[in-house]
């Protein structure tokens, strides 16, 4: 019960990767908010690329447990953008992937890092993805904001080191999550390929990712920040 005490919120929790962090952090100890479209009945409701949303998200946060401990930003547009040449992605569609990719993350950790601050630290934990460092085509936005996630996570980290905040990120490959599983054109074009490239030759389950997220929000990871960690079964080696 590492996590005794501490409370978390996970974005984009009620599902897939988030959903599998939620109930890591609740074995070990944590009290887990989870904020989504359609969030649990125990969750909160939020677009979290809004920002009366994400203020409104850290607010209920504090009514109900009184503190801020650790923040995952995993919630993300992926699974339901098609795949296509850069020239034929609309200008809005781009502007919305980094919207709910990017600029969420600036404006969750703008309304929790008051908290950790005046608690004395806390811990974040930004998901990105491994397409950047792959170069995946075809999906120019969404592997662009990812890889703008890994850049906001080292700055940030800088930036916040002074305060006992630490600011991790990690990585996933080609995950078969809910939301995955429901658009077999992405499944059909990326699974077989994704597994042949991989040292473990095998899906990736949300599960895969849980461990390396609890490390990094425990005392054991208190000297570990800046940091992004690749979990993709191999497919990448940084």
């Amino acid at each position: 019960m590492r996590l005794e005490g501490k409370v978390a919120v996970v974005t984009g929790g009620a599902q897939g990767i988030g959903a599998a962090i939620a109930e890591g952090l609740r074995a070990e100890g944590a009290a887990v908010v989870v904020a989504d479209l359609n969030p649990p009945e125990d969750g909160i409701r939020a677009d979290v690329s809004r920002e009366d949303d994400v203020r409104r998200m850290v607010d209920e946060t504090l009514e109900r447990h009184g503190r801020l401990d650790i923040l995952i930003n995993n919630a993300g547009l992926y699974a339901s953008l098609a795949m296509r040449p850069f020239t034929e992605i609309p200008l809005e569609e781009w502007r919305q992937v980094m919207d709910v990719n990017v600029a969420s993350m600036f404006l969750t950790c703008r309304a929790a890092v008051p908290v950790m601050r005046e608690q004395g630290g806390g811990k974040i934990v930004n998901i990105s993805s491994g397409t950047p460092f792959r170069g995946v085509p075809f999906l120019l936005h969404y592997v662009t904001s990812k890889g703008a996630i890994v850049a906001l996570t080292r700055a940030l980290a800088k930036e916040l080191g002074k305060d006992s905040i630490n600011v991790n990120c990690v990585a996933p490959g080609f995950t078969m999550s809910e939301g995955v599983k429901a658009n077999p054109d992405v499944v059909e074009k990326l699974r077989d390929v994704s597994i042949a490239a991989r040292t473990i030759q095998r899906d990736q389950v949300p599960e895969d990712v849980v461990g390396a997220v609890v490390f990094l929000c425990t005392p054991a990871a208190d000297f570990v920040t800046g940091q992004t960690m690749v979990i993709d079964g191999g497919q990448y080696f940084h």
